[in-house]
């Protein structure tokens, strides 16, 4: 039976919460003009309404999530997103799959900051509590699933599957229920997708934090006063937001066959342009708390990262990348309403900014090229164009779609070689940050003149040269634009590093710009060795075209592989060992060959005791419960030394998909990772095509040839039990067992040969694997023989790619420095707030109620 109860709850929810966040801004609006004599009123009405939000929000995650959990397929959402076999901590993921859930995420985060917000500094709670609840109700109206009139607002995750789809089956049965749900996508079933999205979403909703302290600022007339509450925030902001973007670059390394960590998708190109607004934006406002300048560019910055947001999710969610992005969101039909979200917020900013634009403080004096403040500009518009570079191209798709709309025509089209264009300009900037990150440091900490300059610049620049002709001349770098970005590099880490050690000496607090700028130089070198320096090892030297109507380049650059055949790859002997299935509840994985299928995809039966590390993890006719979408290839890797190690990357045929979803598998070494994944592999829902039979009579012992492989029969056994036959006492069951010798195993077929009621039956066994199927036809007593017949077919492949990535853990290593580096900024702006909050005791707040 259909259960709309659970529904009706969570839309009940998804009502109330967009009410209360309209009666939460309205109340802090009026909290923030209101006469001294009215504000506690206002602010507790607009503090209850806020609470009730937060109950709605919540109650629409535990309702949605519910829903999922427990299998309620017949909501659209659940059945779109999950199923039977899903285990549940990939649940949690399908949660957040679809636009709704990813909406929800977004939501939950803003509630938490602003109840965080709300109680932490009460003096500033009026006018950003406005913008917070403001957002949230737009937010709250992407999930709303209402129709007024012609005009649909939101999307529900709430709808029935019968709502949503116009099967026949819903006219014959309107309670009718799928018995599982289509799943998560495969992709996605990685655990860096549990915590990689509500990393970013977090991102998302701390941006939040300063353009409402930016908006707060200028609409109360408290120009300045806004720059020392957002700074850590903005700190915050650009570590999570960062952390999310990496966590999404591992995600891509590990799961993805692109062959890398960052293809300049459009989708990541939405969430890296706001993020370095945001740090340049930070820039500005550090330089504003030490001398009183750049206050204009730090509100046109910190603005622009949190419309770049907006702009981000309606590029992702508007449909408008479906065909240059490989994993935006499809249409909902909420892309008129993505574009009013985004235009009203960019109005009411430019609004503030322009009104109060005069009266912002500024200075007239001359910047000299020999100040912070000049370093500080010049690296500020250094991101910036940085961004816009990436921007203007990925923004493609909105411009033809804009022309479109007023009748023209445009043919212009995003980059075909995204990667290749996008790397051509980012590296130049790239340089430019290494070079200035390194440099403005020493005008950073004191006044600086060009003796003072040399002075403090000299010794890195020798050690900078000494260390880069080194590695330029062991590394073989003839490219001068890496030779450029390497020296850059290596010169920002050891300047960085001189005043690290510096300021160590004295407050290793204040040296979090130093760790960071040191972070961003290791992740440049980590880039430009592992992307720059990358080599294709699968070189197809083997004199075997894979196939003709192939590109050259696949053709060259992978390796066929047949199971069990050492194919040499470089230093390496390759050898293909068979498919590999992922049980649910099971350490490790287990081989195919012990197991048999059943008529549920999601279960197999045990042929043989599984062991693993010498214990028995399942016995003999077992069931096990498998993923039944995760097919895992292994390939064991042996050099000359005898060293050894086995990858195991996935793939499977998903026409629903593409075609082939492959993801790879990684070998870690200190300098260098070897990132293999399967190409192509046989298609498993076309049956296997066998030659012959050819015809063998064979006595006990005797050997023969069978698809190159020697092939023995052991030995001849009566059974008294046959699964699924009853065999009577006249009846005769016998099984034989032939040996197939391959050279890293032995495979064992079991063909059978019955007599029932006097009649003649046969039951084959087979090996894909191997490509060999044998049949038990005859029993020849008085000749001793037994005859069989033998087909063959091609024996199991895979087409193989392998790339080396050498030092690609320096990317890693630096990501985690400069999230150091954020983390000691936090904690330094945090105590600075801190200690001038007690210098200024807590004053109720006096808003200027002429604004």
């Amino acid at each position: 039976m259909v259960d709309t109860l659970i529904g009706n709850v969570g839309h009940f929810f998804v009502v109330l919460s967009f009410v209360s966040a309209l009666l939460a801004a309205f109340g802090y609006y009026k909290y923030t003009i209101a006469p001294p004599t009215e504000q506690l009123s206002w602010k507790r009405f607009s503090r209850m309404s806020f609470y009730v939000h937060s109950v709605g929000i919540f109650g629409v995650i535990l309702t949605l999530f519910a829903i999922i959990y427990n299998h309620k397929f017949e909501y659209h959402y659940a059945w779109s997103h999950s199923s039977l076999s899903l285990p549940a901590y990939y649940m949690v993921s399908s949660f957040w799959e679809g636009q709704e859930g990813s909406f929800l995420l977004w939501m939950f985060w803003h509630v938490i900051i602003g109840l965080f917000l709300m109680h932490t500094n009460q003096k500033w709670e009026g006018p950003t509590m406005t913008v917070f609840a403001l957002i949230q109700a737009f937010l709250v109206s992407m999930i709303l699933g209402v129709v007024i009139g012609q005009v649909k607002i939101g999307s529900t995750p709430f709808m029935l599957l019968r709502d949503v789809m116009a099967d026949p089956i819903f006219q014959i049965d309107p309670d009718f229920i799928p018995a599982d749900g289509t799943g998560l996508n495969p992709l996605l079933q990685n655990y860096w997708m549990v915590i990689h999205p509500p990393t970013l979403f977090l991102g998302f909703g701390l941006a939040l934090v300063p353009f409402s302290y930016v908006l707060a600022g200028l609409w109360t007339g408290r120009y300045k006063d806004w720059v020392r509450p957002a700074l850590p925030w903005a700190h915050a902001t650009a570590l999570i937001l960062g952390l999310g973007i990496m966590m999404g670059a591992i995600w891509a390394y590990e799961t993805l066959n692109f062959g890398g960590y960052w293809n300049w998708d459009p989708v990541e190109n939405a969430v890296y342009i706001p993020w370095l607004i945001l740090v340049g934006g930070i820039h500005t406002m550090i330089t504003f708390r030490r001398s009183n300048t750049a206050l204009k560019a730090s509100i046109i910055l910190i603005i622009s990262s949190f419309i770049l947001i907006l702009y981000s999710t309606f590029l992702t969610r508007s449909g408008i990348l479906g065909n240059a992005s490989v994993h935006s969101f499809t249409d909902l039909g909420l892309s008129g309403q993505l574009l009013v979200y985004l235009l009203f917020f960019l109005v009411i900013s430019l609004g503030f900014a322009f009104r109060a634009w005069k009266h912002l403080p500024s200075t007239d004096e001359e910047v000299s090229s020999y100040s912070r403040e000049f370093w500080i500009f010049i690296g500020a518009v250094t991101l910036t164009l940085m961004a816009f570079q990436v921007l203007i191209p990925t923004s493609i798709p909105v411009w033809n779609a804009i022309v479109e709309t007023f009748g023209g025509i445009s043919n212009m089209a995003p980059p075909a070689d995204q990667v290749g264009f996008y790397t051509k300009f980012q590296m130049w900037f790239a340089i430019a940050v290494a070079i200035l990150s390194g440099t403005g440091q020493f005008f950073w900490w004191k006044k600086m003149t060009p003796g003072d300059l040399w002075k403090a610049v000299s010794t890195p620049l020798i050690i900078t040269f000494l260390l880069s002709s080194v590695f330029i001349a062991v590394g073989k770098i003839y490219n001068i634009a890496y030779i450029l970005l390497l020296t850059a590099s290596i010169y920002s880490i050891v300047a960085n590093s001189k005043i690290f050690i510096g300021l160590a000496r004295k407050n290793v607090k204040l040296a979090g710009g130093a760790v960071a700028h040191i972070g961003v130089a290791l992740m440049f070198l980590g880039i430009l060795a592992s992307a720059g320096y990358s080599k294709i090892l699968s070189v197809n030297t083997s004199g075997r075209l894979i196939n003709r109507e192939l590109p050259d380049d696949i053709n060259l650059n992978n390796i066929p592989l047949f199971y069990g055949k050492p194919e040499r790859m470089g230093d390496y002997m390759l050898t293909y060992n068979g498919k590999f299935l992922e049980p649910q509840r099971l350490p490790g994985l287990i081989n195919e060959r012990d197991i048999e299928y059943t008529s549920k995809p999601e279960f197999v039966v045990a042929m043989r005791d599984i062991e693993r590390k010498g214990r028995r993890i399942a016995a003999a006719g077992d069931t096990i419960e498998i993923r039944p979408e995760n097919t895992y290839y292994r390939v064991e890797f042996a050099n000359e030394e005898g060293k050894q190690f086995e990858l195991f990357p996935r793939a499977q045929i998903n026409e629903n998909m593409g075609g082939l979803l492959a993801s790879p598998d990684i070998k870690h070494f200190f300098g260098r990772d070897i990132y293999a994944h399967a190409s192509s592999i046989p298609n498993p829902d076309v049956e296997t095509e066998w030659n012959g039979p050819t015809e063998e009579g064979l006595q006990i012992g005797q050997q023969f040839f069978v698809n190159d492989y020697v092939a023995r029969l052991s030995n001849v056994e009566r059974m008294d039990r046959l699964s699924g036959v009853q065999l009577g006492p006249e009846d005769v069951a016998v099984r034989a067992n032939i040996e197939v010798q391959t050279l890293t195993e032995t495979f064992i077929l079991k063909p059978i040969f019955i007599i029932k009621d006097g009649m003649v039956g046969r039951i084959p066994d087979e090996s894909t694997s191997i490509g060999v199927k044998i049949n038990f036809t005859n029993i020849v007593p008085e000749e001793n023989r037994f005859d069989f017949e033998v087909f063959t077919a091609q024996q199991d492949w895979l087409v193989f790619k392998v790339i080396q990535f050498p030092w690609v853990n320096l990317l890693w290593i630096g990501t985690v420095v400069v999230l150091i580096g954020f983390g000691m900024a936090i904690y330094r702006r945090v105590r600075e707030n801190m200690l001038m909050e007690n210098k200024n005791p807590k004053k109720k707040p006096a808003y200027a109620t002429k604004a």
